[in-house]
Parts: C-alpha cells; sequence; structure tokens
C-alpha cells in the first residue's frame, strides 16, 4: 500500500471518531461497575435497544431530519428501561443477604441479555436496517468525512461533556462518587444508595443506547448488532482500567485508531484482530490496566 500523509491523517481522523463511540459504550459499562460493584453483561443489547428506537423515530415518525432529536430520545428510552429494571434485577443483590453477588448479577445480566435479544428477533425479525440520513459529506480540510460519522462524534463529544458535568457540579454526581469510594459511609450519612444505584445503570445503559443510537446509520440495526460493540467495550476496560473513568475514554480512543490505522496500512479483513493484540500487550505491561489501580490485599 502507497503511503501518503492525506491517508494517514485521515485514517487518524477516522480511528477517532469511532474511537470516541466506543468510550460512550466502555464508560457505560465502567460507570455501572464503580458505582453498583457488578458488570452489566446486557449491555450490547441496551446498544441494540438504542439503534432499534432511533431507526423507529427517524424512518416512521420524526424524518432524517430529525436524527438528533430521534437520538435524544433513544438515550431517554433506554435510561427509562434501566430505570425500571435496576429495581427488579440488581437491587436484590444488595436488599438481601446474599453471598455470591458477583455470580447472580452475572447469571441476571446474562438472562437479560437473551431475553432482550429474543425480543428484538420476535419483534422485528432477523432483519437489517438502517435510518435514514441526510447528512452531507463533510471536508475537514482536504479530507472528506461520511456526514453521519462527524455528526455522530460530535454528538459523543457533547454527551460526554454533559456526562462530566453532571459527575462534577451537581449534587447528584457528587453523591455518585462518594459511593463509588464507600458505600457504607454514603448509606450511613442518610443517602438512598438503592436509589443511587438505579440511577447509575440508568446512566450507564443510556450512554449505550446513545452509542447505538449514533452509530446506527454507520454499522446497520439488527438484534445482535450489540454483541461485537460489547466485546469491544469490554477491550477498553481491560486497555483503560475495570472502574476508570479516564481509562475508558483514552482507551477507547486507542482503540479506535489501532483498529484504522491497521485496517488502513496492514489488511482490513483483520480489524477486530488489532484491538485483541492492543490487550494482550497492554496485560503484558500493566495487567490492571493503564489507570488501573491494584487491588489492596488484607
Amino acid at each position: 500500500m502507497i503511503f501518503s500523509t492525506e491517508l494517514l491523517v485521515q485514517t487518524v481522523l477516522s480511528g477517532l471518531m469511532v474511537g470516541v463511540l466506543y468510550a460512550l459504550m466502555a464508560l457505560g459499562i465502567t460507570f455501572i461497575y464503580s458505582i453498583v460493584k457488578t458488570i452489566n453483561w446486557a449491555m450490547g443489547e441496551f446498544y441494540m435497544i438504542g439503534s432499534y428506537i432511533q431507526f423507529v423515530a427517524v424512518h416512521y415518525v420524526l424524518g432524517a431530519r430529525w436524527w438528533w432529536l430521534a437520538a435524544i430520545i433513544s438515550a431517554a428510552g433506554t435510561f427509562l428501561i434501566g430505570l425500571i429494571l435496576e429495581p427488579i434485577l440488581i437491587k436484590p443483590m444488595y436488599a438481601r443477604p446474599m453471598q455470591r453477588r458477583d455470580d447472580y448479577a452475572t447469571v441476571v445480566t446474562i438472562a437479560l441479555l437473551l431475553l432482550l435479544r429474543s425480543l428484538a428477533v420476535a419483534l422485528g425479525g432477523p432483519n437489517q436496517y438502517r435510518p435514514e440520513s441526510d447528512l452531507p459529506v463533510v471536508w475537514i480540510g482536504p479530507l472528506p468525512q461520511e456526514g453521519a460519522r462527524v455528526a455522530a462524534f460530535v454528538c459523543a463529544l457533547l454527551a460526554l461533556g454533559i456526562f462530566w458535568i453532571v459527575i462534577k457540579k451537581t449534587w447528584v454526581g457528587l453523591a455518585l462518587r462518594a459511593a463509588a469510594q464507600n458505600r457504607l459511609a454514603v448509606q450511613t450519612s442518610g443517602v438512598d444508595v438503592y436509589r443511587l444505584d438505579a440511577i447509575a445503570f440508568a446512566i450507564g445503559v443510556a450512554l449505550a443506547g446513545l452509542s447505538g443510537a449514533l452509530l446506527a446509520p454507520l454499522f446497520m440495526v439488527f438484534p445482535t448488532n450489540g454483541a461485537v460493540t460489547t466485546v469491544k467495550g469490554f477491550e477498553i476496560i481491560v486497555i483503560g482500567g475495570l472502574g476508570s473513568i479516564p481509562g475508558a475514554l483514552i482507551g477507547g480512543l486507542l482503540l479506535g485508531l489501532v483498529e484504522s490505522l491497521g485496517a488502513a496500512f496492514v489488511s482490513s479483513p483483520y480489524q477486530n484482530v488489532y484491538g485483541f493484540l492492543l490487550v494482550i500487550l497492554v496485560l503484558i505491561i500493566r495487567p490492571n490496566g493503564l489507570f488501573g489501580e491494584r487491588g489492596r490485599e488484607a
């Protein structure tokens, strides 16, 4: 392959854009783990739900011009679903005596994964859909970029900015950060920690739903479209460190860059392999991830 500066710049830009969207998924996973102390294995299905809501809203209700409003509706819809499901599925893990909470959470979220995927097949069939997009090609300097990709990138940055403001500048964010550090201390201070769990779970799955909505015009809509994205989310968590929000962001950008550069300059059919190679390299150098902390031992 002939190397050129323009190709390199375009590849880096494309990788960064996709990396930010990957980071949304990983941020949702690691944020839920930070507060609720469990991994939600059904995150890909919330990504899938967000993409379906985006398609239905754009194709049947709003039209291509209002794609951004459909993305907001997708995020809000998955937020409400998460807010409803968390007290039913996750709250019993803390509300009643339980010795093996991790096993309980794993079984429950995998069961939720299978349920949501089966519902998607039953309601929408195995067909692939793509929400309409009237976004024109955007020229960044001398380089063209797909309009839907640029719009998704900008919306993802806005979502990350809103997330930062909520976590750093609001009372709810302060309570969530406190719960991430010490659940017992927050509970003894009179804060309803179960309510915080529901909010954290809902925010996490809303980030996944927004990611699915924004990527729907690029990666299609079908019942298993969240599977690959979930794998990439966990790759990012391994790279950045479980429970680290900065790690999720940096890991997403690194994964997007590695996949994009590998596909452009090595071989595109092996695009997903490059991410696994990065994971292996990080595990060799830093087994806890780039921003992960070593667990304390008694």
